[in-house]
């Protein structure tokens, strides 16, 4: 991969934001649907660390990684309790932290540069047999219809947002991704409107059993 900065993504606080209204309910559902209570789990993509925060309080045990300076100074700051370094998926994350019943990543696969190496890392995370759980925003046909029809593109590719959305997965196009690197998406749910229009999309993956 080429060399490119993706250290800059800046965040406004130490706290959640209304995304996570519609998101973490369906998260902590996910997560209590794969493992028991009290389990380890990474957060590939921490940022604030907000929701490894709320994680730790439902009894996990969460270590993560982000490569935002700023989002792991305000999750050092605002949470020293939790274990949370700098880092990002084209680090060799598995030799440093080692393998994890479940890894959950939160609206970052839309900001990767490289999502092949990403999911590889995500991948590889995952212990034989775990989970993941990815979230993203959603699009489909009619979501895409109604950007279109409204005027909203612009605003929605976030073309003039440095670090911002730069791949738009769909269903298909995610499963094909965690797919090629060993996870197989066992169910999709869709949350923060009505499903066709729909913000965003958790999937849950599952690792293949070793050999």
């Amino acid at each position: 991969m080429a060399d490119v900065a993706i250290d800059g993504y800046q965040y406004e606080s130490g706290e959640l934001n209304h995304s996570h209204d519609y998101l973490l309910p369906a998260v902590v559902t996910a997560v209590k649907q794969c493992v028991p209570d009290g389990s380890r789990l990474f957060d590939l993509g921490c940022g604030n660390g907000s929701v490894a925060k709320a994680m730790v309080a439902r009894g996990y045990r969460v270590t993560g990684v982000d490569p935002s300076a700023d989002g792991i100074k305000q999750a050092n700051e605002r949470h020293p309790e939790l274990n949370l370094h700098a880092g990002s998926a084209y680090d060799p994350l598995v030799e440093r932290y080692g393998r994890f019943p479940l890894v959950y990543s939160l609206e970052v696969v839309e900001h990767v540069y490289a999502p092949r190496d990403y999911a590889r890392t995500l991948a590889d995370l995952v212990e034989p047999g775990g989970y993941a759980v990815i979230s993203t925003p959603y699009h489909g046909y009619l979501k895409n219809l109604a950007l279109a029809v409204t005027g909203a593109m612009d605003a929605h590719f976030t073309a003039l947002w440095d670090h911002g959305h730069i791949k738009f997965w769909s269903v298909p196009t995610l499963t094909r991704l965690l797919g090629e690197a060993g996870l197989k998406v066992e169910a999709v749910k869709r949350v923060g409107r009505l499903p066709p229009l729909a913000k965003s999309m958790v999937l849950i993956a599952r690792k293949r059993d070793a050999a």
